[in-house]
């Protein structure tokens, strides 16, 4: 994909919050036309106010990740809107914040559906039209959960872990067919993602982690994800000293698993 996004068409998921609303913010910029879809449709409109986004820019389309039977429908509405989807992000999900004898099945069948099963459907609706132009980039946010397990996350982790599996093995399936494919993961980032994690009943977790206030900017991380995609990346660490953590596992398991035991338990 050429440099910059001034002609495309993106379609953001998780756009009313956090990194989904720092790129539509970094799209907009570059006069990019935005589709935004999260399941909250006054946030979606807040954010499109936000970025002064005239109606011929932005289409607002709510959808829920986790029972999106209609992607279909919605792939047909931006294309009736737009005539064309040139980036999808599949930046939406929720995460986790309790033990896994504590974590009811149906937690973990309903993390898995948003984080994973979601953006698959998503993506694949979408799919037909990018192999049709020869033309796509796909953008999928995975986390340093993906990389290795975490205190809490037994669910969230496995859902990142498939989401790297399944990009990774289309990458190789669309590349010849102009289409690309980024990972994105990130470490800790504002955002308030610790706030609508789920506890093992089901509830909000309802707590901003230390470590996630602390963290960098979302309007950063959505700056390194451009330029990603401009550069042609296929993953990209984005975070700070946590990110490490990834390359230690890597080349040095046994300190890794010694470091890993000594993180604090949110």
């Amino acid at each position: 994909m050429a440099a910059g996004f001034g002609s495309k068409v993106v379609w953001i998921t998780g756009a009313s919050s956090g990194i989904g609303e720092a790129l539509a913010g970094a799209f907009a910029r570059e006069g990019a036309k935005l589709v935004l879809s999260s399941r909250r449709m006054e946030e979606l409109e807040r954010v499109a106010r936000h970025y002064q986004l005239s109606s011929d820019r932005v289409l607002i389309l709510p959808l829920d990740l986790g029972q999106l039977h209609n992607a279909d429908e919605l792939v047909s509405a931006v294309i009736n809107k737009f005539g064309r989807i040139d980036v999808l992000v599949n930046n939406g999900g929720i995460s986790q914040r309790s033990y896994a004898e504590e974590t009811s099945l149906e937690i973990d069948r309903k993390i898995m559906e948003v984080n994973y099963f979601g953006q698959i459907a998503l993506t694949k609706a979408v799919l037909p039209e990018m192999i049709r132009r020869e033309s796509g980039h796909i953008v999928v946010m995975s986390s340093i959960a993906g990389k290795f397990g975490f205190y809490f996350r037994t669910a969230y982790a496995a859902s990142k872990h498939a989401l790297q599996g399944f990009f990774e093995a289309l990458r190789l399936e669309v590349e010849d067919r102009g289409i690309q494919v980024l990972i994105a993961v990130p470490g800790k980032i504002q955002s308030n993602i610790s706030l609508h994690a789920l506890k093992g009943d089901g509830s909000a977790h309802a707590v901003m982690d230390k470590s996630q206030e602390q963290g960098m900017p979302a309007a950063e991380c959505a700056a390194l994800i451009l330029s990603a995609m401009n550069s042609g990346k296929e993953e990209i660490l984005i975070g700070g000293r946590e990110i490490k953590a990834v390359w230690i596992k890597r080349f040095f398991p046994g300190l890794f698993g010694r470091i890993i035991r000594k993180q604090t338990r949110e």
